[in-house]
Protein backbone atom coordinates (compact mmCIF):
# COMPACT_ATOMS: atom_id res chain seq x y z
CA UNK A 1 0.00 0.00 0.00
CA UNK A 2 0.84 3.39 -1.04
CA UNK A 3 -0.16 6.07 1.32
CA UNK A 4 0.49 10.21 0.93
CA UNK A 5 -0.28 12.33 3.82
CA UNK A 6 -0.89 15.72 2.68
CA UNK A 7 -1.60 18.93 4.96
CA UNK A 8 -0.44 17.94 8.20
CA UNK A 9 2.75 19.28 9.86
CA UNK A 10 5.85 16.98 10.38
CA UNK A 11 7.80 16.72 13.37
CA UNK A 12 11.34 15.98 12.10
CA UNK A 13 14.80 15.74 14.41
CA UNK A 14 17.99 16.60 13.16
CA UNK A 15 21.60 17.96 14.64
CA UNK A 16 20.12 20.52 15.77
CA UNK A 17 17.59 18.97 17.63
CA UNK A 18 13.41 18.41 16.94
CA UNK A 19 12.00 20.86 14.98
CA UNK A 20 8.29 21.10 12.66
CA UNK A 21 7.50 21.42 8.85
CA UNK A 22 4.99 21.34 6.75
CA UNK A 23 5.62 18.68 3.62
CA UNK A 24 4.10 15.72 2.00
CA UNK A 25 5.11 12.63 3.63
CA UNK A 26 5.33 8.94 1.37
CA UNK A 27 4.63 5.91 2.97
CA UNK A 28 5.72 2.89 0.79
CA UNK A 29 4.37 -0.18 2.18
CA UNK A 30 6.41 -0.64 5.71
CA UNK A 31 8.28 2.35 5.32
CA UNK A 32 8.97 6.22 4.64
CA UNK A 33 9.58 6.32 0.98
CA UNK A 34 10.66 10.33 1.12
CA UNK A 35 9.35 13.82 2.49
CA UNK A 36 8.76 16.51 0.01
CA UNK A 37 8.70 14.36 -3.58
CA UNK A 38 9.06 10.85 -4.42
CA UNK A 39 9.12 10.14 -8.53
CA UNK A 40 5.36 8.31 -8.76
CA UNK A 41 3.43 10.23 -6.23
CA UNK A 42 0.69 9.66 -8.90
CA UNK A 43 0.41 6.25 -7.52
CA UNK A 44 -0.19 7.18 -3.89
CA UNK A 45 -3.68 7.20 -2.25
CA UNK A 46 -4.20 10.67 -0.22
CA UNK A 47 -4.50 10.81 3.28
CA UNK A 48 -5.20 14.31 4.61
CA UNK A 49 -3.50 15.24 8.21
CA UNK A 50 -4.66 18.83 7.86
CA UNK A 51 -4.35 20.60 11.22
CA UNK A 52 -2.14 17.34 12.65
CA UNK A 53 1.06 17.14 13.90
CA UNK A 54 2.57 14.29 11.97
CA UNK A 55 4.97 12.10 14.69
CA UNK A 56 7.01 9.20 15.26
CA UNK A 57 5.27 6.48 16.99
CA UNK A 58 6.22 6.13 20.81
CA UNK A 59 8.64 3.63 21.89
CA UNK A 60 6.97 2.25 25.44
CA UNK A 61 10.04 0.74 26.60
CA UNK A 62 9.39 -1.26 29.84
CA UNK A 63 5.68 -2.57 30.15
CA UNK A 64 3.69 -5.87 31.43
CA UNK A 65 0.48 -6.03 29.35
CA UNK A 66 -0.95 -8.91 30.46
CA UNK A 67 -1.36 -7.44 33.88
CA UNK A 68 -3.59 -4.90 31.96
CA UNK A 69 -6.55 -6.33 34.16
CA UNK A 70 -5.35 -5.39 37.25
CA UNK A 71 -5.61 -2.40 36.34
CA UNK A 72 -6.45 -0.08 40.03
CA UNK A 73 -6.30 -4.10 41.70
CA UNK A 74 -3.88 -3.64 44.10
CA UNK A 75 -3.29 0.29 45.24
CA UNK A 76 -1.90 2.18 48.36
CA UNK A 77 0.31 -0.99 49.45
CA UNK A 78 3.90 -1.42 50.43
CA UNK A 79 6.08 -3.04 47.31
CA UNK A 80 6.80 -5.95 48.84
CA UNK A 81 2.82 -6.57 49.43
CA UNK A 82 1.90 -5.29 46.25
CA UNK A 83 4.09 -7.70 44.66
CA UNK A 84 4.40 -10.94 46.59
CA UNK A 85 0.67 -11.02 48.47
CA UNK A 86 -1.41 -9.02 45.95
CA UNK A 87 -0.17 -9.47 42.26
CA UNK A 88 2.00 -12.98 42.04
CA UNK A 89 -0.73 -14.95 44.07
CA UNK A 90 -3.39 -13.38 41.02
CA UNK A 91 -0.83 -13.95 38.45
CA UNK A 92 -0.21 -17.88 39.55
CA UNK A 93 -3.72 -18.58 39.00
CA UNK A 94 -4.52 -16.69 35.60
CA UNK A 95 -5.88 -18.43 32.87
CA UNK A 96 -4.33 -18.70 29.82
CA UNK A 97 -6.38 -16.80 27.85
CA UNK A 98 -7.12 -14.01 30.55
CA UNK A 99 -3.40 -13.30 29.28
CA UNK A 100 -4.49 -12.68 25.60
CA UNK A 101 -6.98 -10.58 26.20
CA UNK A 102 -5.18 -8.18 28.88
CA UNK A 103 -2.75 -7.95 26.38
CA UNK A 104 -4.94 -6.65 23.53
CA UNK A 105 -6.50 -4.33 26.19
CA UNK A 106 -2.94 -2.99 26.61
CA UNK A 107 -2.21 -2.93 23.31
CA UNK A 108 -5.18 -1.04 22.16
CA UNK A 109 -4.40 1.87 24.98
CA UNK A 110 -0.96 1.84 24.06
CA UNK A 111 -2.45 2.72 20.43
CA UNK A 112 -4.63 4.84 21.56
CA UNK A 113 -2.24 6.88 22.67
CA UNK A 114 0.22 7.15 20.17
CA UNK A 115 2.47 4.05 21.24
CA UNK A 116 3.44 1.80 17.92
CA UNK A 117 6.47 -0.04 20.09
CA UNK A 118 6.69 -1.89 23.01
CA UNK A 119 8.78 -4.03 25.21
CA UNK A 120 7.14 -6.45 27.37
CA UNK A 121 7.86 -9.02 29.98
CA UNK A 122 4.87 -11.52 30.02
CA UNK A 123 4.39 -14.96 31.88
CA UNK A 124 1.98 -16.72 29.08
CA UNK A 125 3.27 -18.50 26.43
CA UNK A 126 2.27 -17.24 22.97
CA UNK A 127 -0.14 -14.77 24.35
CA UNK A 128 1.68 -11.64 24.14
CA UNK A 129 3.16 -12.08 20.63
CA UNK A 130 -0.03 -13.72 19.15
CA UNK A 131 -2.34 -10.32 20.55
CA UNK A 132 0.07 -7.94 18.90
CA UNK A 133 0.21 -9.31 15.75
CA UNK A 134 -3.48 -9.37 16.01
CA UNK A 135 -3.94 -5.63 16.82
CA UNK A 136 -0.70 -4.74 14.69
CA UNK A 137 2.00 -3.31 17.13
CA UNK A 138 5.39 -3.91 16.97
CA UNK A 139 6.31 -5.62 20.17
CA UNK A 140 9.75 -6.66 21.65
CA UNK A 141 8.79 -9.39 24.22
CA UNK A 142 10.56 -11.68 26.56
CA UNK A 143 8.93 -13.93 28.85
CA UNK A 144 9.94 -13.95 32.00
CA UNK A 145 13.07 -16.26 33.34
CA UNK A 146 13.23 -16.93 36.97
CA UNK A 147 15.51 -19.88 38.69
CA UNK A 148 19.18 -20.86 39.70
CA UNK A 149 20.29 -22.54 36.46
CA UNK A 150 18.80 -22.30 32.98
CA UNK A 151 20.16 -25.87 31.89
CA UNK A 152 19.46 -27.67 34.93
CA UNK A 153 16.50 -25.92 36.86
CA UNK A 154 12.91 -27.44 35.85
CA UNK A 155 11.52 -24.02 35.81
CA UNK A 156 13.88 -22.26 34.56
CA UNK A 157 14.47 -24.98 31.58
CA UNK A 158 10.59 -24.71 30.81
CA UNK A 159 10.65 -20.98 30.95
CA UNK A 160 13.50 -20.83 28.68
CA UNK A 161 12.19 -23.05 26.17
CA UNK A 162 9.01 -20.71 26.21
CA UNK A 163 11.43 -18.03 25.07
CA UNK A 164 12.36 -20.08 22.43
CA UNK A 165 9.22 -21.30 21.06
CA UNK A 166 7.96 -17.38 21.27
CA UNK A 167 11.20 -16.93 18.80
CA UNK A 168 10.58 -19.83 16.28
CA UNK A 169 6.98 -19.17 16.11
CA UNK A 170 6.85 -15.13 15.97
CA UNK A 171 10.06 -14.07 15.35
CA UNK A 172 9.66 -11.54 12.92
CA UNK A 173 9.80 -8.07 11.50
CA UNK A 174 7.39 -7.05 13.55
CA UNK A 175 7.97 -9.29 16.63
CA UNK A 176 11.34 -9.65 18.29
CA UNK A 177 11.90 -12.05 21.20
CA UNK A 178 13.81 -10.56 24.12
CA UNK A 179 15.47 -12.73 26.70
CA UNK A 180 14.01 -11.45 30.28
CA UNK A 181 15.33 -12.58 33.54
CA UNK A 182 12.88 -11.15 35.80
CA UNK A 183 15.20 -9.74 38.75
CA UNK A 184 18.09 -10.26 40.83
CA UNK A 185 15.75 -11.37 44.19
CA UNK A 186 14.57 -14.04 41.30
CA UNK A 187 16.93 -15.33 39.22
CA UNK A 188 20.39 -16.11 40.27
CA UNK A 189 23.98 -14.62 39.16
CA UNK A 190 24.54 -18.26 37.48
CA UNK A 191 21.24 -17.63 35.53
CA UNK A 192 21.83 -14.40 34.51
CA UNK A 193 25.13 -15.34 33.10
CA UNK A 194 23.75 -17.95 31.16
CA UNK A 195 21.25 -15.58 29.62
CA UNK A 196 23.86 -13.13 28.89
CA UNK A 197 25.84 -16.06 26.61
CA UNK A 198 22.70 -17.29 25.46
CA UNK A 199 21.94 -13.87 24.08
CA UNK A 200 25.02 -13.42 22.64
CA UNK A 201 25.28 -16.77 20.78
CA UNK A 202 21.63 -16.10 19.41
CA UNK A 203 22.35 -12.13 18.25
CA UNK A 204 19.07 -11.01 20.45
CA UNK A 205 18.27 -8.36 23.13
CA UNK A 206 17.98 -8.59 27.09
CA UNK A 207 16.01 -7.21 29.47
CA UNK A 208 15.48 -7.24 33.54
CA UNK A 209 14.28 -4.42 36.62
CA UNK A 210 17.23 -3.44 38.58
CA UNK A 211 17.46 -1.69 41.84
CA UNK A 212 14.25 -0.59 42.02
CA UNK A 213 14.16 -0.65 45.73
CA UNK A 214 16.12 0.04 49.32
CA UNK A 215 15.80 -3.80 49.92
CA UNK A 216 16.71 -5.03 46.48
CA UNK A 217 19.86 -3.00 47.17
CA UNK A 218 20.76 -3.74 50.58
CA UNK A 219 20.19 -7.38 50.25
CA UNK A 220 22.25 -7.55 47.11
CA UNK A 221 24.91 -5.59 49.08
CA UNK A 222 24.58 -7.93 52.12
CA UNK A 223 24.51 -11.49 50.13
CA UNK A 224 26.90 -10.38 46.94
CA UNK A 225 29.24 -7.97 48.74
CA UNK A 226 27.94 -5.62 45.61
CA UNK A 227 25.23 -3.47 44.13
CA UNK A 228 22.75 -5.00 41.87
CA UNK A 229 25.20 -2.94 39.05
CA UNK A 230 28.51 -4.68 39.98
CA UNK A 231 26.68 -8.27 40.09
CA UNK A 232 25.54 -7.80 36.46
CA UNK A 233 28.53 -6.46 35.12
CA UNK A 234 30.71 -9.45 37.12
CA UNK A 235 28.29 -11.98 35.63
CA UNK A 236 28.92 -10.42 31.99
CA UNK A 237 25.53 -9.09 31.81
CA UNK A 238 25.98 -5.94 30.63
CA UNK A 239 26.26 -4.46 27.78
CA UNK A 240 24.79 -2.40 24.22
CA UNK A 241 21.86 -5.09 23.87
CA UNK A 242 20.58 -4.75 27.59
CA UNK A 243 17.83 -2.71 28.62
CA UNK A 244 17.92 -2.10 32.48
CA UNK A 245 14.38 -1.30 33.70
CA UNK A 246 14.30 1.34 36.92
CA UNK A 247 17.80 1.80 38.12
CA UNK A 248 15.77 4.36 40.79
CA UNK A 249 18.72 3.20 43.99
CA UNK A 250 21.75 4.24 42.20
CA UNK A 251 24.75 4.00 44.07
CA UNK A 252 28.55 5.64 43.93
CA UNK A 253 29.94 4.12 40.77
CA UNK A 254 26.83 2.35 39.41
CA UNK A 255 26.29 4.76 36.79
CA UNK A 256 30.11 4.90 35.80
CA UNK A 257 29.61 0.56 34.91
CA UNK A 258 26.17 1.20 33.34
CA UNK A 259 28.25 4.29 30.60
CA UNK A 260 31.08 1.95 30.29
CA UNK A 261 28.54 -0.86 29.11
CA UNK A 262 26.42 1.09 26.76
CA UNK A 263 23.70 -0.45 27.94
CA UNK A 264 20.37 1.58 28.28
CA UNK A 265 17.87 2.54 31.46
CA UNK A 266 14.50 2.85 31.30
CA UNK A 267 13.22 5.34 33.78
CA UNK A 268 9.35 4.84 35.50
CA UNK A 269 8.48 7.60 36.60
CA UNK A 270 4.89 7.13 37.43
CA UNK A 271 5.20 3.57 39.10
CA UNK A 272 8.09 4.33 40.97
CA UNK A 273 6.77 7.05 42.52
CA UNK A 274 3.34 5.21 43.06
CA UNK A 275 5.31 2.17 45.13
CA UNK A 276 6.50 4.67 47.11
CA UNK A 277 10.08 3.81 45.44
CA UNK A 278 11.34 7.33 44.50
CA UNK A 279 12.91 8.32 41.60
CA UNK A 280 15.49 7.54 39.36
CA UNK A 281 18.61 9.96 39.11
CA UNK A 282 17.57 11.10 35.65
CA UNK A 283 19.52 14.19 35.35
CA UNK A 284 22.81 12.19 36.84
CA UNK A 285 22.05 9.92 34.11
CA UNK A 286 21.72 12.35 31.49
CA UNK A 287 25.02 13.95 32.39
CA UNK A 288 26.92 10.82 32.51
CA UNK A 289 25.72 10.85 28.79
CA UNK A 290 23.99 7.27 29.65
CA UNK A 291 21.37 6.22 26.70
CA UNK A 292 17.91 7.37 28.95
CA UNK A 293 14.95 5.54 27.60
CA UNK A 294 11.19 5.79 28.65
CA UNK A 295 8.67 3.08 29.69
CA UNK A 296 5.05 3.12 31.46
CA UNK A 297 5.02 -0.10 33.50
CA UNK A 298 2.14 -2.63 33.97
CA UNK A 299 -1.14 -0.89 34.63
CA UNK A 300 -0.77 -3.01 37.73
CA UNK A 301 1.26 -0.43 39.12
CA UNK A 302 0.61 3.03 36.96
CA UNK A 303 -1.95 2.69 36.18
CA UNK A 304 -1.78 3.40 32.55
CA UNK A 305 -0.04 2.42 29.79
CA UNK A 306 0.05 6.51 28.42
CA UNK A 307 3.42 7.60 27.37
CA UNK A 308 2.23 11.29 26.92
CA UNK A 309 1.74 11.41 30.62
CA UNK A 310 4.67 9.61 31.42
CA UNK A 311 6.62 12.15 29.60
CA UNK A 312 4.71 14.84 31.14
CA UNK A 313 5.62 13.14 34.70
CA UNK A 314 9.21 12.97 33.95
CA UNK A 315 10.37 16.81 32.98
CA UNK A 316 7.90 17.66 36.48
CA UNK A 317 9.11 15.46 38.71
CA UNK A 318 13.17 15.98 37.92
CA UNK A 319 12.46 20.11 37.54
CA UNK A 320 10.66 19.79 40.74
CA UNK A 321 13.74 17.37 42.22
CA UNK A 322 16.24 19.61 40.66
CA UNK A 323 14.68 22.79 41.15
CA UNK A 324 15.30 23.74 38.11
CA UNK A 325 13.31 24.76 35.40
CA UNK A 326 15.89 23.69 32.79
CA UNK A 327 15.90 19.81 34.46
CA UNK A 328 14.56 17.53 32.08
CA UNK A 329 13.64 19.91 28.93
CA UNK A 330 10.68 18.67 26.50
CA UNK A 331 13.47 17.82 23.82
CA UNK A 332 15.25 15.62 26.27
CA UNK A 333 12.06 14.13 27.27
CA UNK A 334 10.48 13.43 23.44
CA UNK A 335 14.17 11.87 23.07
CA UNK A 336 13.44 9.29 25.55
CA UNK A 337 10.28 8.41 23.88
CA UNK A 338 11.26 8.21 20.74
CA UNK A 339 15.13 8.15 19.58
CA UNK A 340 16.40 6.90 22.87
CA UNK A 341 14.28 3.84 22.69
CA UNK A 342 14.85 3.17 19.09
CA UNK A 343 19.00 3.13 19.89
CA UNK A 344 18.35 0.32 22.39
CA UNK A 345 16.65 -1.56 20.69
CA UNK A 346 19.40 -1.18 18.02
CA UNK A 347 16.98 0.36 15.33
CA UNK A 348 18.13 3.91 15.28
CA UNK A 349 16.94 5.17 11.73
CA UNK A 350 14.19 3.03 11.77
CA UNK A 351 11.85 3.70 14.75
CA UNK A 352 11.33 6.88 16.55
CA UNK A 353 12.09 9.12 13.62
CA UNK A 354 10.76 10.27 10.50
CA UNK A 355 13.05 9.76 7.67
CA UNK A 356 13.32 8.17 4.45
CA UNK A 357 14.12 4.50 4.84
CA UNK A 358 12.41 4.36 8.69
CA UNK A 359 9.57 2.21 9.23
CA UNK A 360 6.58 3.95 8.72
CA UNK A 361 5.13 3.69 12.52
CA UNK A 362 3.62 6.96 13.27
CA UNK A 363 0.77 9.10 15.48
CA UNK A 364 -1.41 11.98 14.37
CA UNK A 365 -2.45 14.41 16.75
CA UNK A 366 -4.79 16.67 16.37
CA UNK A 367 -3.58 20.41 16.76
CA UNK A 368 -6.88 21.66 17.21
CA UNK A 369 -7.38 20.05 20.52
CA UNK A 370 -8.36 22.37 22.79
CA UNK A 371 -4.78 21.21 25.24
CA UNK A 372 -2.83 21.85 21.95
CA UNK A 373 -3.80 24.96 20.88
CA UNK A 374 -2.63 27.74 19.92
CA UNK A 375 -0.06 26.29 18.80
CA UNK A 376 3.00 27.87 19.96
CA UNK A 377 5.23 24.99 20.44
CA UNK A 378 4.17 21.73 19.52
CA UNK A 379 7.33 20.30 20.72
CA UNK A 380 6.96 21.77 24.30
CA UNK A 381 2.87 20.93 23.87
CA UNK A 382 3.84 17.06 23.74
CA UNK A 383 5.11 17.07 27.15
CA UNK A 384 3.28 19.76 28.81
CA UNK A 385 0.45 20.01 27.54
CA UNK A 386 -1.01 16.62 25.62
CA UNK A 387 -2.50 13.82 27.30
CA UNK A 388 -3.10 11.51 24.99
CA UNK A 389 -6.25 11.52 23.75
CA UNK A 390 -5.44 14.05 21.21
CA UNK A 391 -3.94 11.15 19.14
CA UNK A 392 -6.38 10.41 16.38
CA UNK A 393 -4.96 8.29 13.85
CA UNK A 394 -2.07 5.89 14.45
CA UNK A 395 -0.38 3.90 11.74
CA UNK A 396 2.41 0.89 12.26
CA UNK A 397 4.41 -0.32 9.70
CA UNK A 398 2.56 1.57 6.94
CA UNK A 399 -0.79 1.12 7.89
CA UNK A 400 -4.01 2.47 9.53
CA UNK A 401 -4.61 0.57 13.21
CA UNK A 402 -6.63 3.18 13.79
CA UNK A 403 -8.13 5.66 12.27
CA UNK A 404 -10.11 9.14 13.84
CA UNK A 405 -10.26 6.95 17.54
CA UNK A 406 -11.64 3.89 15.66
CA UNK A 407 -9.64 0.84 15.70
CA UNK A 408 -9.12 -0.81 12.38
CA UNK A 409 -8.23 -4.18 13.03
CA UNK A 410 -10.09 -5.60 15.97
CA UNK A 411 -13.47 -5.36 17.68
CA UNK A 412 -12.70 -3.50 20.34
CA UNK A 413 -16.56 -4.61 22.10
CA UNK A 414 -15.04 -7.96 21.80
CA UNK A 415 -12.69 -7.31 23.58
CA UNK A 416 -14.32 -5.45 26.40
CA UNK A 417 -16.57 -8.22 27.29
CA UNK A 418 -14.09 -10.67 27.24
CA UNK A 419 -12.18 -8.60 30.12
CA UNK A 420 -15.58 -8.08 32.03
CA UNK A 421 -15.74 -11.82 31.73
CA UNK A 422 -12.15 -12.62 33.01
CA UNK A 423 -12.33 -9.70 35.83
CA UNK A 424 -15.59 -11.53 36.99
CA UNK A 425 -13.87 -14.83 37.22
CA UNK A 426 -10.79 -14.08 38.23
CA UNK A 427 -10.81 -11.45 40.97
Amino acid sequence: MKTKIVGGTLLLHDKDGFKTVKDTLFVDGDHIAGIGSVSDDKEYETFDASDKLVMPGLINMHTHAYMTFLRNYADDVEFDEWLFKRVMPVEDNMPLEAAYWSSLLGYMEMISTGTTSFVDMHMYLRQAPKAANEIGIRGFIGRGLVGEDLYKDEGSIRRFNDSLIELEEFGSDMISIVLSPHAIYSASPKLYEQIADEAAKRGLLKQTHLSETVGEVENCIKEHGKTPVELLRDVGFLDEKTILAHCVQMRDGDLDIIKESGATIVTNPASNAKLGNGFAPVTDMRKAGINVALGTDGTASNNTLNMFREMGLLTMIHKGLQKSPTAAPSDFVLSTATLNGAKALGMEGKLGVIAEGAKADLAFVDLNELSMFPNNNVISALSYSANGSEVKDVMINGKFVMKNREFTTIDKEKVFAEMRRIVKENL
